[in-house]
């Protein structure tokens, strides 16, 4: 007859496979489990919890796991009790902050702080910046207080505290921001209050300081599991091994090929040399994937296996081969869009799948825009996940309400946001506001016709204004009646251009390496690529047709509340979770892999994880999509497939044939043949039939139908092809492929 902890054990152990059993029975010293998209990572750490209790003897007192979100660290706890009951309970199970708050309550006063501190949020800690910058006498125009705060934070999360980032200070900018965060960090301190990073910074320098409480800990928690290690910055990273190393039961779990955040200061090289810190750890792999079709677990495998800074593993699955990946070239992103619309309808008009199936991925938030538009005006149900829909964020409003007051100067809504989020209202205070709407209350007039009698416009008396706040109010008056002058004598996304500068929006994105404030800074630019689809119609009507059309899609949006919705996300807001059907748009060079980092191998690899983390996210169904032209970041533009769908084998592709020709999709909008052909695994696509491609070099003159008189300044080969760089004299420097371009050589 079996003992209760013989039982125990095998229920534990019940249902996981040969490598999950490794990992959940090795008990003693480091444990590295690397595990691959889909291997059951969450079960294999409840369970080795629940194992470490029932069947090893450890007091649940003595177990600390540490998660990255509140959300996983629920679900353990949820997952826990049903597996050991109330003992789940005495368990520390959080995340790093919540962990660390918890010491700091206790222990804080002995680094001289008030374990009652206040704890500063997002929106607290920008307020405080400001106010820092604001005393310094810095221009906030010319130096970011987002950006300001992303370098503080950076520094936070490297230990290094004011004075240490004083002493490796590289240029005037750094100098800056060092002033701002001796200021702010001494105002906290003043505050009583502590930010995110302090809480893992302090709680570090507690036991750096006090080796007593260290101990302390390190004997009050025996084991220590730690889960997306991958994620951890430094801070963290040495956090976790001053923990650990008394007992040196520590267990982290983990996948590097899923290490997304680097740009949070996430360190990839902390799983990366476990193994250097902890020889004699065991290494266990978690490569069954339980989650993806066979083609998908396979093209996958190869796209990660291209890059250096990993593990070496062989993800695999005993699941079906499925359909092969569906590789879709659009025209341009609204037929994309389109694309993905039409194919999501079909796939539920079988009967096989609902709308809560499907979700679109994309490297960045203003990719979303087209998407919505298509998904609204087709009446599918949808929902914006990890972003804000596109017309509802801040810079987006901030920038129609620029173009409403041109349209309408009597919208009074939006005259107040511009001169409360623009340059436009610099200068002018509470105070006048304050004078302006009274007359306007007094008169019932608009703010508008306040500023105008001040400016001497109207018959009736003016506000009494002083003289200075009335040359201020003055100068928004005739700002605002040149852009309404402009509007009908130049086109839309010209006027746009205008506007942003007449106003001061656009100096508020300038001269900063901010991601936050680039990428808002790209949001604007896809806006403006939105406004050049009516720069065709006459000036006099094209900025009221695009506040209706906008208006309509924009006021939908918060209309479908619905749990059967198709899910719009980014790839980094999509880690962790799973859709039967993914579409992956945008695969394009200078998208996945953005821009910003084609310079950097090390960033192109973390480009590439984050991929593959979209093409891990499908189960059933993958399709990956590419534009012939794009309008991002404010131009339009030939765009070149990622290099990252030429590492997926041919047999695993549904492939696209021959595509048309630059010439023929120019002269015709109307959308490609239902495009990609199927070819059966093992069944290679038939190769394109040669195309005569001009050999180009630099300092050749070229003319382009479209662009005209240019120069090429670069070249380089691309599979019998060529990538050319060409200076055009009225439209500045475009990138082309050769084959498709159709430049004459002078």
């Amino acid at each position: 007859m079996q003992s209760h902890r013989e039982s125990t054990q095998s229920d534990i152990l019940d249902g996981l496979n040969d490598e999950q059993i490794a990992a959940v029975t090795t008990v003693d010293g480091p444990v590295l489990v690397v595990a691959g998209p889909g291997s059951g990572k969450t079960r294999v750490l409840t369970h080795r919890v629940a194992y470490l209790i029932e069947h090893a003897g450890i007091s649940p007192w003595n177990i600390l796991a540490v998660t990255f979100t509140n959300k996983a660290a629920n679900e353990m706890k949820d997952r826990l009790v049903n597996l050991v009951g109330e003992d789940a309970l005495k368990l520390t199970v959080g995340t790093f902050h919540a962990t660390c708050v918890r010491i700091l309550r206790r222990d804080a006063h002995m680094i001289d702080i008030d374990p009652r501190f206040t704890i500063y949020d997002a929106a607290d800690q920008m307020d405080l910046i400001r106010r820092v910058m604001s005393n310094q006498n810095l221009d906030t125009k010319r130096f970011s207080p987002r950006g300001v705060l992303s370098r503080i934070s950076a520094a936070k999360s490297r230990f290094l505290d004011p004075s240490a980032f004083e002493e490796q200070m590289a240029d005037y900018y750094d100098e800056i921001v060092s002033r701002v965060y001796a200021e702010y960090q001494s105002t906290l301190r003043r505050n009583s209050a502590l930010d995110f990073d302090d809480l893992l910074g302090e709680t570090l320098r507690l036991f750096d300081e006090n080796p007593d409480v260290l101990q302390r800990y390190q004997d009050l928690y025996r084991y220590t599991l730690v889960d997306e290690y991958q994620d951890t910055n430094h801070v963290q990273y040495r956090l976790v091994k001053a923990m650990s190393d008394g007992s040196r039961n520590i267990c982290v779990v983990g996948d590097p090929d899923q290490s997304i955040y680097g740009w949070r200061q996430a360190d990839i090289r902390n799983i990366l040399d476990f193994k250097r810190d902890y020889p004699d750890a065991a290494e266990i792999h978690l490569e069954l994937n339980y989650r993806s079709t066979d083609s998908i677990v396979s093209a996958a495998d190869s796209i990660i296996k291209a890059n250096r800074q990993r593990i070496e593993r062989n993800l695999r699955t005993i699941n079906e081969a499925g359909d092969n990946i569906r590789i879709h070239e659009a025209f341009d992103e609204t037929q994309e869009a389109s694309f993905v619309v039409n194919e999501i309808r079909r796939l539920v008009a079988t009967g096989e799948f609902r709308y809560q199936d499907c979700a679109v991925m994309y490297r960045t938030n203003a990719q979303s825009r087209p998407l919505e538009e298509a998904f609204v005006r087709s009446e599918l149900p949808y929902q914006i996940v990890g972003g804000t829909r596109f017309y509802e964020r801040k810079e987006i409003k901030d920038a129609m309400a620029i173009l409403r007051i041109i349209a309408n100067p009597q919208d009074g809504v939006s005259l107040q946001r511009v001169l409360n989020n623009t340059a436009l209202g610099k200068g002018i205070g509470a105070k006048t506001l304050d004078l302006l709407d009274g007359w306007a209350s007094l008169h019932e007039r608009s703010l508008y016709d306040a500023i105008a009698a001040t400016s001497g416009d109207s018959h009736l008396p003016p506000p009494e204004v002083q003289n200075r706040a009335a040359n201020l109010v003055y100068g928004v008056y005739q700002t605002i009646r040149r852009l309404i002058d402009q509007s009908t004598q130049v086109h839309l996304s010209k006027l746009f251009d205008i506007a942003i500068e007449e106003t001061g929006f656009a100096d508020q994105f300038r001269g900063t390496g901010d991601p936050d404030l680039i990428e808002r800074w790209e949001n604007l630019l896809q806006l403006r690529g939105v406004l050049t689809g009516y720069d065709d119609l006459r000036e006099e009507i094209a900025l009221e047709t695009f506040l209706e059309e906008s208006a309509l899609v924009a006021g939908q949006d918060t209309l479908d509340d619905e749990e059967n919705q198709v899910t719009l996300i980014t790839l980094h807001a999509a880690k962790g979770l799973e859709f039967p059907i993914v579409f992956l748009i945008g695969a394009e060079e200078g998208i996945l892999p953005h821009a910003r980092t084609l310079d950097d191998e090390n960033q192109v690899e973390e480009e590439r994880r984050l991929f593959y983390v979209g093409v891990t996210r499908a189960m059933q169904k993958l399709y990956i999509t590419y534009a012939f032209r794009r309008a991002m970041f404010g131009q339009s533009d030939v765009s070149f497939r990622s290099r990252f769908i030429e590492s997926i084998p041919p047999d695993l592709i549904d492939a696209p044939e021959r595509k048309p020709t630059a010439a023929s999709r120019t002269q015709s909008r109307e959308p490609l043949s239902e495009g990609p052909r199927s070819y059966g695994r093992g069944q290679p696509a038939p190769a394109p039939a040669p195309v005569d491609v001009p050999k180009l070099s630099p300092g050749q003159r070229v003319f382009h139908n479209r662009f005209g008189d240019g120069e090429v300044i670069e070249v380089k080969d691309r599979d019998g092809d060529q990538d050319v760089t060409v200076t055009f004299k009225r439209h500045g420097t475009k990138r082309l492929v050769a084959s498709l371009a159709n430049l004459q050589v002078d």
